[in-house]
């Protein structure tokens, strides 16, 4: 696993290039934890609960479990593939208000490992390595 790809803990500011990734819910209502920042500082758009958005990029996690996320991390794998350009650095998606822990989301990242400009939380790589 490349190790210098890891998501800072905290995300302060953000780098040309540099796309900050968050759980959103489908409806975009952008209201807290990492939807409340992508959406006040990194021009999220509410009414938006997937895809780019300013220098953010949502990926749903309110509406199911894991594999009902699934789907939506694939389309930003398949995303982050084709802008090599982009750095994406993926916060702990659905790990916060909607409540899941990191053994339940990462593995759904797996393909992303092999996506040299997708940066993940430590505690995914964590879970990654561990399987």
């Amino acid at each position: 696993m490349d190790k210098g790809r890891i998501t800072p803990a905290w995300v302060s500011g953000l780098k040309p290039g540099e796309i900050f990734v968050f759980g959103s819910n489908l409806e975009g209502q952008h209201g807290g934890g990492a939807a409340l920042l992508a959406y006040e500082r990194w021009g999220a758009v509410w009414g938006q609960g997937e895809g780019l958005q300013g220098q953010t990029y949502g990926i749903p996690t309110m509406h199911g479990g894991p594999e009902a996320i699934r789907p939506y991390v694939d389309r930003f794998i398949d995303y982050a593939r084709t802008h090599p350009q982009l750095t994406f650095l993926v916060t702990e998606i659905g790990c916060g208000i909607a409540g899941f822990a990191p053994a339940d989301i990462a593995p759904l990242f797996r393909e992303a490992v092999a996506v040299p400009n997708i940066w993940l939380p430590q505690r995914f790589w964590n879970v990654l390595d561990a399987r």
